[in-house]
């Protein structure tokens, strides 16, 4: 049996530890707390470096496909270049013959502008009536034009050589033109996602690197907490073992109690059987001590 002095040394423990335990389980909540916030912004930087990663890959893809476009188109306008100067050199071939036969025989003018010169004169003479002098300057100029005319005949398809080729390479050009704004527009808009898709992936690397750091954070808060909770389960054992013995003590208090509860009223039984074989008068509290009996 316990004295009232150890018990109540007891009881003063066991507070002392109920205090203890619940403002280690509050430390220790508060570490599970902040553990749980580093666990959620790790968790939404994770989903950040994910969706970052996804729209790098849609990047470089559009990327790449742009810088083939404009590898693609580069080789045409190359082509078209090469196209272009051989076509130049054509021309400045056919332009010299064209030029050495026009000094040969003088010839200034198209045979289509020779023609209308010399369908301009005959109609002068045939509507104004001109003098006798002025009819003969009128046709010694149109044989000379007639002549020319001739020879200007034998180089027609020079002349037609030198316009078409001119109209193709005026054609040529305005294709490398258009290809080369092509080329700029597309090389300007790979370069934009190039640089849009280095952004993101710097940044990417940042979000690890804070990824990394939650994650040392975490691991220190789960080690923190471990330590935390070593003395719990000490005072928790201690907490039970005195509450067994303050259990036990009233265990025995209650024995205890009960059996000399049971010696009075056996006494008491005992004495009332006594007055009833004597026949003196029961009270109440007799008659229930003898119902007691009769209940055994």
């Amino acid at each position: 049996m316990l004295t009232p002095q150890e018990k109540q040394h007891i009881q003063h423990q066991i507070e002392a530890l109920q205090k203890t335990i619940k403002e280690i389980r509050s430390s220790l909540k508060q570490i599970n707390d902040q553990k749980e916030n580093l666990f959620s912004e790790r968790n939404a930087i994770g989903k950040q470096i994910s969706q970052s990663i996804k729209e790098i890959k849609q990047l470089r893809q559009e990327r790449d496909a742009l810088t083939t476009e404009v590898k693609t188109a580069k080789g045409e306008r190359g082509a078209l270049a090469k196209t272009i100067k051989e076509k130049i050199g054509t021309f400045k071939k056919i332009s010299d013959v064209k030029k050495e036969v026009e000094t040969k025989h003088n010839i200034n003018k198209s045979p289509g502008a020779l023609k209308q010169e010399i369908e301009r004169l005959q109609y002068k003479i045939e509507t104004e009536a001109p003098n006798f002098e002025q009819e003969t300057k009128m046709m010694k100029k149109i044989r000379e034009l007639e002549k020319t005319f001739k020879e200007a005949e034998k180089i027609s398809g020079i002349w037609q050589n030198t316009r078409g080729l001119s109209k193709e390479i005026d054609q040529f050009k305005d294709k490398a033109d258009e290809t080369h704004k092509t080329i700029q527009e597309k090389a300007k808009l790979s370069q934009e996602k190039h640089e849009k898709l280095m952004g993101l992936s710097k940044k990417v690397d940042e979000m690890k690197k804070k990824e990394e750091e939650l994650n040392k954070q975490i691991v220190a808060k789960k080690k923190e907490i471990e330590e935390a909770a070593k003395p719990l389960d000490e005072k928790l054992k201690q907490f039970t073992e005195l509450k067994k013995q303050i259990g036990e003590e009233i265990k025995e208090e209650k024995i205890k109690t009960e059996a000399q509860r049971k010696k009075k009223l056996s006494e008491l039984q005992q004495e009332v059987q006594e007055k009833f074989r004597k026949g003196q008068k029961l009270t109440t509290q007799d008659l229930l001590i003898l119902q007691s009996i009769e209940e055994k």
